[in-house]
C-alpha cells in the first residue's frame, strides 16, 4: 500500500532542512541528558525532509482515489496569522510583555553550563571551579521581595487591581465620596488576610528549610572528625552518615561498617519507591584497613556532569599512589543521591554535587498556581460589568450635557457606581473554597481525603477527562504467583503442592546420593532412582525452574531481631537463627519478592544473600551455598535481569536469567508454545516472566569476565559496549519455565470506573508497564467494556508507517485505542493535531511504557487541543508531573509512598472514592460557587441600579444615596450570612448524584454559570432596584430622610427574600442565618439616628409602605419560579420527585 502513495515535498529542501535542525535542538535541549537514550528515537529520518508537510488524509475517498489531497497543509497549521493592529489587540501586546519579562529573566539568572568533574578525597580546595552552596531552598520570597510579591499576585486579578484604582481615588478632594474606611476597610480585609496566608506558609517553608539546612554531619578531616552543617557541606569532603539519616548530598559511596561491604538505602522520597535499594562500596576503599587511611592514599573521582536521570551514573575512581594505579569503573549502585535514607549500617562517601546540582534538586520542577475555570469565568463576568459601569457613567455625564468639568463628574459616577463589582466577591467564593475543603475532609465516606490546592473545588465538577495511572492507582501493587508453566505442564494455586512434593523428593534423593559417596560431585539432575523416565524428567524440570526462580533475582532477606529494638535490622551471618517469622524480603520489584515468597512455600527458601554470595535452604533444612559472579540488572530498555551463580559443592557456573518475553524469546532456544502461553497468561490479566539457563565452563566465564570488566572501565559509550558483551553470552539459553504473577485490582474499581464513564467522563489509563498487561488489566478492569473492539496500534518509527496506521485507524468506529510510548512519539512528533482529534473519540485509550515527562506532556497536549479540564490520577513518584501538569490532580497514598499525593490538590486513600469526591462534592461545589458569585453581583448591581435612578431624579447629580456605615453594613452585617449560607445549598441528594451519574454531564456544559444566567440576574437586579427606588420616592413625604429609610428597609428585606427564593435545599443554619441578620438590623435601627428618623419607623405607615414595595419586588419573581418548576422542571427534579 505504501508503495503506491506519492509523497511529494511541499517545501524546498532547505527549509526542511532547517526545520529538522530546529527540532533536533529542540529534542536534545529538552534537557533529558546523555543518560537518557532518546536520540535513537528522534533520529531524523532521511524521508522526513520530503514528508514534511504532507497531510494526515481525513476523508476516506481521498486516500483511495484522489491523489492531489496530498498538496494540501495539515488543518492545523492553516490558522491565519493575524498581523497589524489586530494582532496588537487580540493578545499580541500579552505576547510582547512576556517576551521582554522572559529575556529579562533570562539574562539575570544565566545558568552557568554544568560540566564533568573530577574530585579529590577530603581536598574541597582542589576543585577547578565554584560549585553551588549545599543549601536547600524552597522559599518562594525572600524579605525584599515578599511585599512586592504577594501585591503582584493578588492584583494581577483585573477585579482587584480595579478596587485598588478606586479606593486610591479617594484621596482626591474632589473626586472624595462618601468616607474613606467605607472602600479601604474590605479592600484592607482581603489584602490582610491574603498577606497572613502567605506569609504563614513561607514561614513553614523557611522553617522546614532551616531545620535541614542544619542539621550536623560528621566530616573526617585530617585531624579526625568534625561536625558540619548540611548547608556548608563542599564538594570534595567525606562526610560520615549514620543509620537513618538524609543523605544530605549527591556522593559515591566510598566504605561502610557493614562486613559485606554494602548498605541499603530508602529512596521513597527521590523515586516514589517503597522498597530498599541495595548500594556497593568502591572495593578500593572498603579494602583500607582503617577510616584514616581515606587521608594517606592520593586518589580521586571522575564524575560525569549533573543531570536529571536519578537511574544512572558513569564515572571512574582512580588511586595514583599504587602500581599500577588502580581504576574502579562507577556506576549508580557506587552512588548515594541527596534525599534518601541510610537504613544499613554507617556509611562514608565524597561529595560530588551539591545543592542546585544534586539530583533531587534537579527533578522537581516549580508547580504552576492553578486557577480554576469558575474564577476565570468570574473574571471574563467582571470585565463585562466594568464595561457596563462606563457605559453607565457615560449616559449619566451625556444626560447632564456635559455641563462643567464634565470629566470630573465622569469619575465621581463611575465611583459612585463602583458597587456595581462588588468587593465581597472575591472574599465570599475564597471562604466558599475553604468551606468546601472543609466539608470534603470531614466526608466519612471517604475518609483520609486531605485538599491540598483549596483555590481549585469547583474543577471537581467540570472534568472531561480523566487520565490515571495503572501500578498501585487501578490495582494494588500486591504480586501473587499464580501459574507455572513448564511447556508440557501447567500448574496453578490448587496444584501447588505437586510441586512441592517434587522439590522434597529431589532434593531428598540428591542428599542420600551425597551421604552414599562423600567425595561425589555429581549434579543433583544426574540422581539415579526408580522412578520412570517422564516421571523423573518431570521431577527434575521443576526442580530446575524452581531452583532459577530461587536464584535469579536481586531480592534479599532481611532479619528484625527480637531483642533489638523495634526498626532495628540484624543481617544474618550463617551461625546465626534463621527463623521464618523474622524475615522479611526486600527487592526493587514487588514481583520478584512474589516469586521468592513463592519458592518458599514449596520449599526451597533464600535464607541469605550479600554481594558475593547466596544461600537456599532446601525442604529438609539442609543450607546450599552459591557465590555470586555477576548480576546484570534490569532496566526498561533490556527488560531482563541476568545472574552468574557458583554452586559451592560442585564447582558448577551457571548463567540464569529471567525477563519478558519479548526480550527473551529471541534469547531461548527454539519451541513452540512461549508465545501463545505468554497470550494466554496475558489474557487472564498476569504478568510474565520467562526463565532460562545456561551451563557455563571455566573457560568461558574467565574468557566473558576480561571483557566485561574492560568495556565497565571504558568513558565513551560504556552503556553500549556493556551490553553489547553481556549480549555475547545471551545466545540458545536453555528455556526453563514461563511464570505468571497476578496484581490484584484495587477494591470496587469496575464499579467506579462505570460510575465515571456513565458521568460523560472520558478515561485515558497512562502507565510505564508493557502492553500486554495493561491492555488486560484494561480489560478486567471494565476500562474497556467486554463488547468493546481494541485497535493495538502497531510500533510505527517513521512518518510514512504513521500515517498508513492512523488511516487504519480512522475506519475504525467506537473502539478503544492501544498505542504504545515510542509510536506515540512518532505520531505526535509528525501529525500531533490530527493524532488528538482520533484519540479523543475514543471511549477509552491506554498508552502504555509512557515515561513520566510523557505522562506530562498528553495531558497538556489534551488541555491545548479539546480546551476542557483534565484530571490526572496517580500513587507514586513518577505521577508527579502529569498530577502537576493537569487542571486538576488527585493523588493517592500508596505502596509507592506518598510523594505524589503531596504533590496533589486533593489526596486520597482509595480509587473509589473519585467516585464520591466528582459527583458529590465537584457537583455541589461548582454548584455553590455559581450561585453564591452571581448572588454577590445580584446584591451589587440593585443597589447601583437605585442609585442611578436616584440620580437621574435629582438632576444627575453624582451624590451618594446611601452615605458611610449603611453601605459597609449592607455588604456585611446585614446580608453576608444569608448570602454566604449559599454555600449549604444542594439541589440534589449526594445518594441521587451518585445513582444517576449521568446528572454530571450537565455540569461540564458549564450552565450554572455563563451569560445567559447572568443577564437573568442584571434584569432581577434592575427591576428589584427600579421598584424599590420608584417605590419610596412615589412613597416619600415631606422628608428626603424618609427615602433613604423607606427604600434602604425594604432593600435589607428584598435581598432576604431572594436568598430564600434561590436556596433549593434548605438546613437549619440558613434558617438561624436570616433571622440573625434581620436582628442585627432591626437591632442597628436604634443606633443609626443619623441616617433614620426613630420616630417615624416606629410608625404603622412606614411599615405599610416597606411591605408594600417589598412584595412588589418579590412577588412575580416567586411566580415566575413557581411556574418554571411546573412548566419545565430540570432534570434532577424529575428523579427526585
Amino acid at each position: 500500500m505504501a508503495d503506491h502513495i506519492p509523497l511529494y515535498p511541499v517545501r524546498s529542501a532547505a527549509a526542511a532542512a532547517a526545520a529538522n535542525r530546529k527540532r533536533a535542538a529542540y529534542y536534545n535541549a529538552a534537557g533529558l541528558g546523555p543518560g537518557a537514550d532518546r536520540h535513537s528515537r528522534y533520529q531524523l529520518e532521511d524521508e522526513s525532509a520530503h514528508l514534511d508537510e504532507m497531510p494526515l488524509m481525513m476523508s476516506e475517498e481521498g486516500f483511495e482515489n484522489d491523489e492531489s489531497d496530498y498538496h494540501t497543509l495539515p488543518r492545523a497549521r492553516i490558522t491565519r496569522r493575524r498581523r497589524g493592529i489586530e494582532w496588537l489587540v487580540c493578545g499580541g501586546w500579552k505576547f510582547l510583555c512576556t517576551s521582554c519579562c522572559d529575556w529579562l529573566i533570562h539574562v539575570c539568572q544565566r545558568k552557568k553550563e554544568l560540566k564533568a568533574r573530577t574530585v579529590w578525597l577530603g581536598c574541597p580546595e582542589k576543585c577547578e571551579e565554584k560549585h553551588p552552596r549545599n543549601a536547600i531552598k524552597n522559599q518562594k520570597y525572600n524579605v525584599f521581595t515578599f511585599i512586592p510579591g504577594v501585591l503582584y499576585e493578588q492584583f494581577k486579578f483585573f477585579l482587584n487591581l480595579y478596587f485598588l484604582v478606586v479606593s486610591c481615588s479617594q484621596f482626591v478632594p474632589a473626586l472624595k465620596i462618601g468616607y474613606l474606611y467605607t472602600y479601604w476597610a474590605p479592600l484592607g480585609f482581603v489584602l490582610a488576610v491574603t498577606i497572613m496566608r502567605e506569609a504563614i506558609d513561607e514561614f513553614r517553608r523557611f522553617r522546614r528549610d532551616k531545620e535541614m539546612n542544619s542539621q550536623l554531619y560528621s566530616k573526617l578531616t585530617v585531624r579526625g572528625k568534625v561536625q558540619v552543617k548540611s548547608s556548608d557541606i563542599q564538594v570534595g569532603d567525606l562526610i560520615i552518615v549514620e543509620k537513618n539519616q538524609r543523605i544530605p548530598s549527591d556522593m559515591v559511596f566510598l566504605r561502610t561498617s557493614e562486613k559485606a561491604g554494602s548498605c541499603f538505602i530508602r529512596t521513597d522520597q527521590l523515586d516514589g519507591e517503597t522498597d530498599w535499594k541495595l548500594k556497593v562500596a568502591v572495593s578500593c576503599t572498603q579494602r583500607l584497613p582503617a577510616l584514616g587511611d581515606l587521608f594517606s592514599i592520593n586518589a580521586y573521582v571522575y564524575a560525569q556532569k549533573p543531570q536529571l536521570d536519578i537511574h544512572s551514573f558513569e564515572g571512574t575512581f582512580t588511586r595514583e599512589d599504587s602500581d599500577p594505579p588502580v581504576h574502579e569503573s562507577l556506576s549508580i549502585e557506587n552512588t548515594l543521591w541527596a534525599s534518601t535514607v541510610v537504613a544499613s549500617g554507617t556509611v562514608i562517601g565524597v561529595v560530588i554535587y551539591t545543592g542546585k546540582e544534586t539530583r533531587s534538586v534537579m527533578n522537581t520542577s516549580n508547580p504552576k498556581n492553578k486557577v480554576g475555570l469558575l474564577d476565570l469565568e468570574l473574571n471574563q463576568l467582571t470585565k463585562a460589568l466594568f464595561l457596563a459601569l462606563i457605559a453607565l457613567s457615560a449616559v449619566m455625564v451625556a444626560l447632564q450635557g456635559f455641563v462643567g468639568p464634565w470629566y470630573r463628574n465622569l469619575f465621581r459616577f463611575l465611583l459612585l457606581f463602583s458597587y456595581i463589582i462588588p468587593i465581597s466577591l472575591r472574599v465570599n467564593l475564597d471562604m466558599g473554597k475553604a468551606a468546601y475543603g472543609w466539608m470534603i475532609m470531614r466526608d466519612e465516606h471517604i475518609p483520609g481525603t486531605v485538599v491540598r490546592t483549596s483555590t481549585i473545588p469547583e474543577e471537581l465538577g467540570r472534568l472531561v477527562y480523566l487520565m490515571t495511572d495503572k501500578t498501585g492507582t487501578l490495582t494494588q501493587n500486591e504480586m501473587v504467583f499464580k501459574r507455572l508453566h513448564l511447556g508440557t505442564v501447567s500448574y496453578g494455586t490448587d496444584t501447588m503442592d505437586e510441586i512441592q512434593n517434587h522439590v522434597i523428593t529431589s532434593y531428598s534423593q540428591t542428599q542420600s546420593q551425597a551421604s552414599g559417596n562423600n567425595a561425589s560431585s555429581t549434579p543433583p539432575r544426574k540422581a539415579q532412582s526408580s522412578a520412570p523416565k517422564v516421571r523423573r524428567s518431570v521431577s527434575s524440570r521443576i526442580h530446575e525452574a524452581v531452583k532459577a526462580i530461587a536464584l535469579c533475582h536481586n531480592v534479599t532477606p532481611v532479619y528484625e531481631s527480637r531483642a533489638a529494638g523495634a526498626g532495628e535490622t540484624e543481617y544474618a551471618e550463617v551461625d546465626q537463627d534463621f527463623s521464618d517469622e523474622n524475615r522479611t524480603y526486600q527487592a526493587s520489584s514487588p514481583d520478584e519478592v512474589a516469586l521468592v515468597q513463592w519458592t518458599e512455600s514449596v520449599g526451597l527458601t533464600l535464607v541469605s544473600r550479600d554481594l558475593t554470595s547466596m544461600q537456599l535452604k532446601t525442604p529438609s533444612g539442609q543450607i546450599l551455598t552459591y557465590h555470586v559472579l555477576q548480576v546484570f540488572p534490569f532496566t526498561s530498555e533490556n527488560k531482563r535481569m541476568g545472574i552468574v551463580v557458583r554452586d559451592e559443592s560442585t564447582a558448577e557456573i551457571t548463567f540464569y536469567m529471567k525477563g519478558a518475553d519479548v526480550a527473551m524469546s529471541t534469547i531461548v532456544q527454539y519451541n513452540d508454545w512461549l508465545e501463545e502461553e505468554c497470550g494466554n497468561m496475558a489474557r487472564e490479566g498476569l504478568r510474565t516472566l520467562v526463565v532460562a539457563k545456561k551451563s557455563l565452563t571455566e573457560e568461558q566465564y574467565q574468557d566473558f569476565e576480561s571483557r566485561y570488566s574492560q568495556a565497565k572501565l571504558s568513558l565513551h559509550d560504556r552503556a553500549l559496549k556493556v551490553a553489547a558483551v553481556v549480549e555475547s553470552l545471551e545466545r540458545e539459553m536453555e528455556l526453563l519455565c514461563l511464570t505468571g504473577v497476578e496484581d490484584q485490582l484495587q477494591a470496587d474499581v469496575r464499579p467506579t470506573l462505570e460510575m465515571l464513564r456513565n458521568a460523560g467522563i472520558k478515561i485515558w489509563m497512562l502507565t510505564g508497564d508493557k502492553l500486554e498487561t495493561a491492555t488486560c488489566i484494561a480489560k478486567s478492569s471494565h476500562l474497556v467494556s467486554r463488547t468493546q473492539d481494541i485497535h493495538v496500534f502497531r510500533p510505527v518509527t517513521n512518518r510514512g508507517e504513521a500515517h498508513l496506521e492512523l488511516n487504519a485507524f480512522r475506519r475504525k468506529h467506537d473502539c478503544a485505542l492501544v498505542i504504545a510510548g515510542d509510536s506515540l512519539e512518532v505520531c505526535l512528533k509528525y501529525y500531533e493535531h490530527e493524532f488528538v482529534e482520533l484519540a479523543c473519540q475514543c471511549p477509552a485509550v491506554v498508552c502504555c511504557r509512557c515515561s513520566p515527562t510523557q505522562k506530562a506532556h498528553i495531558v497538556k497536549l489534551l488541555q491545548q487541543h479539546t480546551g476542557r479540564r483534565t484530571c490526572a490520577v496517580g500513587d507514586g513518584g513518577n505521577d508527579v508531573s502529569m498530577i502537576q501538569a493537569a487542571d486538576c490532580g488527585i493523588g493517592i497514598e500508596g505502596k509507592e509512598g506518598k510523594q505524589a499525593s503531596l504533590a496533589a490538590d486533593f489526596s486520597i486513600t482509595q480509587f473509589k472514592h473519585i467516585g464520591r469526591l466528582l459527583m458529590v462534592h465537584g457537583r455541589n461545589s461548582y454548584k455553590r460557587s455559581a450561585a453564591l458569585g452571581q448572588f454577590v453581583m445580584h446584591r451589587g448591581l440593585i443597589i447601583s441600579t437605585m442609585q442611578a435612578v436616584f440620580s437621574s431624579v435629582f438632576y444627575f447629580a453624582s451624590v451618594p444615596l446611601y452615605q458611610g456605615f449603611l453601605m459597609v453594613g449592607y455588604a456585611t452585617i446585614y446580608t453576608m450570612f444569608p448570602v454566604f449560607s449559599l454555600v449549604l445549598d444542594q439541589d440534589v441528594k449526594p445518594e441521587t448524584a451518585l445513582l444517576y451519574p449521568e446528572l454530571y454531564k450537565d455540569l461540564t456544559k458549564g450552565r450554572s454559570l455563563s451569560f445567559k444566567t447572568f443577564l437573568i440576574w442584571v434584569l432581577i437586579s434592575i427591576y428589584q432596584g427600579g421598584i424599590l427606588m420608584y417605590g419610596a420616592l412615589v412613597l416619600f413625604e415631606s422628608e428626603f430622610v424618609h427615602v433613604v429609610a423607606i427604600s434602604f428597609t425594604a432593600l435589607i428585606l428584598t435581598e432576604l427574600l431572594m436568598v430564600a427564593l434561590t436556596i433549593r435545599t434548605w438546613h437549619w443554619l440558613m434558617v438561624v442565618a436570616e433571622f440573625l441578620s434581620l436582628g442585627c438590623y432591626l437591632a442597628s435601627l436604634a443606633f443609626l439616628n443619623e441616617y433614620f428618623d426613630v420616630a417615624f419607623i416606629t410608625t404603622v405607615t412606614f411599615l405599610w409602605k416597606v411591605s408594600a414595595i417589598t412584595v412588589v419586588s418579590c412577588l412575580p419573581l416567586y411566580i415566575l419560579k413557581y411556574l418554571k418548576r411546573k412548566l419545565s422542571p430540570p432534570s434532577y427534579s424529575k428523579l427526585t420527585s
